[in-house]
């Protein structure tokens, strides 16, 4: 993790990580001002920090209260050496507590990171550098030896070329990458975070049977999210982006809607128009790009090549947004090997689906096809042997298509995780579906995991499959349990040998797409020095319903980012405009404003915090309109899940409220206790909301400049980066 340090005022120094700033100062004896810690008090409360969080985990996972539990840490200071000393934690337990939970609690005291850390002893490299920004992949600490080449299935380079390929593209780009973690808590599996030390939202995580192989996985999927625009989806780009010559790729092309709001003759082709507008409702402004919100400019689409005959088609940037996520994308060191890596994880996630929205079961593997892979029996039999019962099934459909499954039980919970994989080969495909079931996962994340259901409604609705996307984390079927499988086990193989392997095997995959009569569309980029490639598949590759385009799309963002970013700024009767915008779109009053208009609030903020029902409530305030405004608070502290501060706020402004609607009381016989209750400074800022003198409370005036935002805009710099080389490239080929 990036810490930068900013020199304050005589000996105060100001920490930067995140989304959070830590300020240390000295004791007066020492010539500070004693405003907040040392530098060395954080440092020995890290320990006991993270000492109680293991606690709270433990205790966590089994619902065991932590009400009476307490622990304190001292350090012992060796009288010869200062720097040697002991750290003795002690923990207090109540006596109900079990003497199996005791020892456990203590156990888990032993894992702390800290300590770990610590024990273990951190290297400490002092450098001068001309530029903090520069060195971009100085914190990648895992360096591959030159002198050596391993090549493993589906990559047409050795890992050590394909990581140190990847990191100078990186490099070039200005990107400081970071590692945030490393997992290995079974043989064989490995995984990692990585992300950009400068803009932290912009991560990936990355898997394999050694480091180096979940090293190059991360570091592809980075490159592959970079050249797809994916870190920055959903998200306003700014104005000097939303103007520039081009927003997304310079072969963008811009269509204005038809007479009626048609959607232009120039985008799409017949074959998608059919599934993406059946009945007529989809509009051309349903298709105005969320991140310029350039609706002048027009529909900004993007050149695909359809397979079937090299006919080029422009989809449009918000429809691949709305409906794609991040399925269909890749990077890799040839072409090839990226298509056969994109159509892969296409086919794994439509398998998937197929087999839990059908409620199918799988036969499972003979545990003679599983002994041929030792190095994957290795780690299932290591999460066996903590507990966790793996079951290994074939998931291909009858030898259909390239795909495995490896699903967890966890008998702690009753939860399970049914991970998936593909692949043209047999034990890459089952490789994945292990490396994937542990990515990022320690042994008590996977306490976390939903327990099956019979109710075939859960397993069905979209919003489930949403979630099995994006982490796996999604509801199955007892009924994928059943000893009565659907399905003969098929010991299917799709690979090729050779030099043109991938690209064999690409052919291969393509074909099963065109003999299941599915068109598909590719696009191929370039501009930041990797190949990456981006593959749709319409009526098969989509992860959210195709509805969504017409009833939940991300460019509602239009109707509201100006005016809430111009909050402050704006007139009575434009504050009207936007409440009763707000009202009529029927929108969940929990969604927040971040996702709404498409901009990275702090999370540590009222801004960050804020929902459509607390920014309605705050404008009534602001028009004066006490019984809405009344009515919202009430909703507001009843299913409230912002900070403390804030509804404590707000358990003020319904009680004024309550003195000011009733014409029967005075607010000056409660003012007193008022301010005992709630104290002076939050009780000024309620009664001024009230009177009007305060306008939204906790929220810093900004505008579309995007001021005040740093989070935001490390995003967006972000982005320049890609936008500024890739002008580069279109300028050169001019």
């Amino acid at each position: 993790m990036e810490i930068k340090v900013n020199f304050l005022d005589n000996l105060r120094l100001e920490a930067k990580f995140d989304d959070f700033t830590v300020v240390a100062d000295q004791p007066i004896r020492y010539k500070g001002d004693g405003s907040a810690p040392g530098p060395f008090d954080y440092f020995l409360a890290s320990s006991a920090l993270c000492a109680a969080y293991f606690v709270k985990l433990y205790c966590q996972t089994r619902d065991i209260p932590t009400d009476n539990i307490r622990l304190s840490q001292n350090n012992i200071v060796d009288p010869e050496n200062r720097y040697k000393q002991i750290f003795k934690i002690q923990v207090e337990l109540p006596a109900d507590i079990s003497e199996k939970d005791r020892q456990g609690i203590l156990r888990s005291i032993d894992r702390c990171t800290v300590k770990k850390v610590v024990q273990t002893g951190p290297d400490f490299v002092i450098e001068e550098v001309e530029n903090l920004d520069a060195n971009a992949q100085a914190l990648l600490m895992l360096d591959p030896a030159s002198d050596t080449s391993t090549y493993i299935a589906g990559k047409d380079l050795p890992l050590e070329q394909t990581i140190a390929n990847m990191s100078a593209i990186l490099a070039g780009l200005g990107m400081k990458i970071e590692i945030a973690s490393w997992r290995n808590i079974v043989p064989n599996v490995w995984s990692l975070h990585i992300r950009d030390a400068q803009s932290p939202m912009c991560f990936t995580n990355g898997k394999g049977a050694t480091k180096e192989g979940a090293l190059a996985s991360a570091l592809g999927e980075f490159i592959e999210r970079l050249n797809c625009n994916f870190f920055y989806n959903d998200q306003f780009w700014g104005e000097d982006i939303a103007t520039a010559e081009f927003v997304h790729y310079p072969d963008e092309r811009w269509f204005k809607p038809g007479r009626k709001d048609a959607l232009p003759k120039e985008i799409l082709d017949e074959y998608c128009r059919e599934i993406y507008n059946p009945d007529g409702e989809l509009c051309g402004s349903h298709l105005y790009d969320t991140n310029s919100g350039n609706i002048e400019r027009g529909i900004c689409s993007l050149p695909f090549v359809r397979q079937s005959d090299g006919e080029v088609v422009y989809f449009p940037s918000n429809l691949i947004e709305n409906l794609y996520l991040s399925n269909g994308m890749s990077a890799g060191n040839t072409l090839a090997e990226a298509q056969v890596q994109c159509l892969s994880e296409i086919f794994e996630r439509a398998v998937k689906r197929e087999i839990l929205e059908g409620e199918l079961a799988l036969p499972d593997v003979p545990q003679a096809v599983l002994a041929k892979y030792p190095a994957i029996l290795a780690g299932i039999q290591g999460l066996e042997e903590q507990g966790f019962p793996v079951l290994v099934k074939d998931a291909s459909l009858g030898g259909a298509f390239p795909v495995m499954c490896v699903t967890l039980m966890n008998p702690r919970t009753g939860g399970v995780f049914a991970s998936f994989g593909a692949h043209p080969s047999f034990e890459v495909a089952l490789e994945r579906s292990l490396t994937e079931l542990l990515q990022g996962r320690s042994f008590e994340g996977l306490n976390d995991l939903p327990q099956p259901t019979f109710e075939s409604h859960a397993v069905t609705e979209p919003n489930n499959f949403v979630e099995h996307f994006i982490d796996s984390s999604g509801v199955v079927s007892w009924r994928f349990f059943s000893a009565k499988a659907d399905f003969e086990f098929v010991e299917w193989d799709f690979s090729a040998e050779g030099e043109h392997a991938n690209a064999e095997e690409a052919a291969a995959l393509f074909g099963i797409l065109q003999d299941m009569g599915k068109e598909v569309y590719m696009a191929v980029y370039e501009h930041l020095g990797a190949t990456a490639c981006r593959i749709l598949v319409p009526d098969y590759s989509e992860i959210y319903p195709v509805d969504d385009l017409i009833w939940d799309n991300t460019n509602k963002a239009l109707f509201f980012r100006e005016d809430i970013l111009n909050l402050h700024r704006l007139e009575d009767e434009q504050l009207h405009a936007l409440v009763e915008r707000l009202e009529e779109s029927e929108l969940d009053d929990y969604t927040d404003i971040t996702t709404l208009i498409g901009i990275e609030f702090d999370d540590n903020t009222a801004w960050g915090q804020l929902t459509i029902l607390e920014l309605k409530l705050l404008i009534h305030l602001a028009l004066q309109q006490f019984e809405p405004a009344k009515e919202l608070v009430e909703t507001f502290l009843q299913f409230n899940d912002n900070t403390v501060e804030r509804g404590l706020f707000y358990q003020a402004v319904n009680v004024v409220l309550e003195v000011a609607l009733d014409d029967e009381l005075e607010l000056a016989d409660y003012e007193v206790n008022f301010r005992r209750m709630f104290g002076n400074p939050r009780m000024d800022a309620v009664l001024g909301s009230v009177d009007g003198s305060v306008r939204f409370y906790g929220l810093t005036p900004t505008s579309m400049k995007l001021e005040g935002l740093e989070r935001h805009q490390r995003l967006v710099d972000s982005y320049k980066k890609l936008h500024a080389a890739r002008a580069k490239v279109a300028n050169l080929s001019r």
